[in-house]
């Protein structure tokens, strides 16, 4: 796999650079939906000789506009960057969404950015697609830009499931419900959050018998209604010394719980993953988390005997789901 180019701004594009085919969006989630532009993006350039590139914006747009409503995070810029080339596309260009960009008209959009610094002969974007001042520019106004500049576009039609757009802000929705099969099946692949294991209240091991590794992330990221979850753990290779019996990169079996811990009147919401049958250090390691499916809602036991009993149950249940994943 070649590694991906990052180009931030249409000054850092290479002056020689040959015909590309381009796809164009925030990619926010790197959903299903957007999969399918970037897998035409790729196969078109793989078919005509030109560089696969994908053109995205950072910070998302509409935290730019309208900051109050700015959405929750459900991919992390490297994770991106990751799916991104493992999918073929060779180089990516971040444009750094601002007011003076949006204010750029339709034509000087096409003219600057696709014909002059990216050498465009193909364009993939979906049906929604808009850009320029006031959003003016749409999916077929770049068609006809094409068919001036003598450049090719595809238009791709949303993708749906039973009438439900698959897009990022229903992937929100489900997450927020904790609804992790339907933002999986979305998504293509596990939700997965990215973090530092941190020290929590210790009492998990202490206490109770069942260590966590505790994550905390800001209220910009989105992550998964407060309950119980079945998912694998996977400690990032970073170079950093692992002590215990677990290897970075690998995929370990975790319960996870997800909230507050109201058993205990804890306030700040975190991820805590009990890694089953291993025992590490992990304070200070960075960690991801991966969301296979929902195993019960959050709950507040009378006693701590009540809470691992449950705890006993969750366990034995997220054996049973992550079986069927091997």
């Amino acid at each position: 796999m070649v590694p991906v180019d990052i180009w931030y701004g249409i000054d850092s594009i290479p002056t020689d650079l040959g015909p590309t085919s381009v796809t164009i969006g925030v990619f926010d989630g790197l959903h299903r939906g957007h999969q399918q532009l970037v897998r035409k993006a790729v196969e078109h350039a793989h078919r005509h000789g030109q560089r696969a590139v994908m053109v995205t914006f950072d910070p998302h747009p509409v935290s730019v506009f309208l900051p109050e409503r700015a959405p929750l995070s459900v991919i992390t810029f490297e994770r991106r960057m990751q799916l991104a080339e493992e999918m073929g596309i060779e180089a990516v260009l971040v444009i750094d969404f601002t007011e003076e960009l949006r204010g750029v008209e339709p034509r000087d959009y096409v003219t600057e950015l696709l014909v002059e610094r990216l050498h465009t002969e193909h364009v993939v974007v979906g049906e929604n697609f808009t850009f320029g001042a006031g959003a003016s520019g749409t999916a077929e106004a770049l068609a006809e830009f094409g068919a001036e500049f003598g450049f090719g576009v595809d238009i791709v039609p949303l993708l749906d499931d039973d009438g439900e757009r698959i897009c990022s802000t229903n992937i929100r929705a489900a997450l927020a419900k904790g609804d992790i099969a339907r933002a999986n099946w979305a998504l293509g692949r596990h939700f997965t959050v990215t973090g530092p294991v941190v020290r929590g209240a210790g009492r998990g091991g202490k206490e109770l018998g069942f260590p966590t590794a505790n994550q905390y992330f800001p209220e910009s990221v989105a992550i998964p209604a407060d309950g119980v979850y079945a998912g694998w753990f996977v400690v990032e290779p970073t170079g950093a010394p692992l002590e215990g019996d677990m290897e970075p990169g690998i995929p370990y079996p975790a319960a996870i719980s997800v909230g507050t811990n109201p058993t205990f009147g804890d306030e700040e919401r975190s991820v805590e993953s009990f890694v089953l049958d291993r025992d590490a250090d992990l304070y200070g390691h960075e960690a991801t988390v991966h969301f296979v499916d929902h195993v019960r809602d959050m709950e507040k036991f009378n006693s701590v005997e009540e809470l691992l009993t449950a705890m006993e149950r969750d366990v034995a249940r997220v054996r049973e789901i992550l079986a069927r994943e091997v």
